[in-house]
């Protein structure tokens, strides 16, 4: 068994005093983790995302470890994880978080605006962990060379989006993940960080190449209205969320994937504190 196999799913919560040894003897009595392989993870330092050293869990799994087979550890361990949150089920079998990325131009709005960056993930609605990706950079038509500040806010090369595909093969592209990953017959709710995505970028761009918006596009669940109803803190970013939440921002902000992966962690962390996801806005 890998290390990262006996860690999965288990609260991130960590006490780094007696509790890494405590918890490494559970490791080794109950998770069938050798010796060497188990000091030299908790030597190493790990951050809490990885090492999971929370007293008070393990101690709740001897009283019943020894009743699970091996072979279902994991899973019990999982399934007990979840019991110390206050998630709630969800109506949805999966969560798309989508985040494009478009031309622009600062103090200025670039006619027509053109989608550069496609990502999405596949959230499982109740580990709420990523389980697919789909990514693609788009080469622009009407404005093909980026402009400095949409290269300096995004990152996003000029090299990146000349040897991107064009729109119309992407969104084909991206029905094919949808039917092959997602499965039209499951019930899913796609995320964003606001209501531009789907609401302006993507049936502005359809129109303009006359494409028609798929019709599991036209509903989606904007995560700051969680935000609000939860803390009771009107935001107008993705920034001020994850400092109300105490989370640690990955990678670039205004990446496409970055953003969608920061937007992950959001909702994770609203689920633990009970919210139930519903959509909060669609288009005809």
């Amino acid at each position: 068994m890998r290390i990262g196999q006996a860690l999965l799913g288990v609260p991130s919560n960590t006490v780094r005093t007696q509790g890494n040894l405590f918890c490494a003897e559970l490791f080794l009595r109950h998770g069938g983790v050798g010796r060497p392989a188990v000091m030299t993870l908790f030597k190493s330092g790990l951050r809490g995302e990885q090492v999971v050293c929370w007293q008070r869990f393990w101690k709740r799994q001897l009283a019943t470890s020894s009743r699970v087979p091996p072979r279902l550890f994991n899973s019990h361990l999982r399934r007990e994880a979840l019991k110390m949150t206050n998630r709630i089920p969800q109506d949805f079998d999966c969560f798309l978080v989508l985040d494009f990325e478009a031309t622009c131009e600062q103090d200025k709005l670039i006619q027509p605006q053109e989608i550069i960056e496609f990502p999405v993930l596949k959230i499982n609605s109740r580990s709420l962990e990523i389980e697919s990706t789909f990514h693609e950079f788009i080469k622009p038509v009407h404005n093909p060379k980026l402009t400095d500040f949409c290269i300096r806010l995004t990152t996003i090369s000029q090299a990146e989006v000349d040897n991107g595909k064009p729109f119309h093969t992407v969104m084909h592209l991206f029905d094919t993940w949808i039917k092959e990953e997602i499965g039209l017959d499951k019930n899913f709710l796609f995320v964003t960080c606001g209501d531009w995505d789907l609401k302006t970028m993507l049936p502005s761009q359809c129109q303009n190449e006359n494409i028609q918006v798929p019709n599991y596009c036209k509903k989606w669940h904007n995560i700051k209205k969680s935000y609000s109803l939860m803390t009771g803190r009107y935001i107008k970013g993705m920034m001020p969320m994850i400092m109300g939440l105490k989370l640690q921002h990955i990678g670039q902000l205004h990446r496409g994937l970055d953003d969608c992966k920061n937007i992950a962690n959001i909702l994770r962390a609203l689920a633990d504190r009970g919210c139930k996801f519903q959509p909060t806005n669609y288009i005809e």
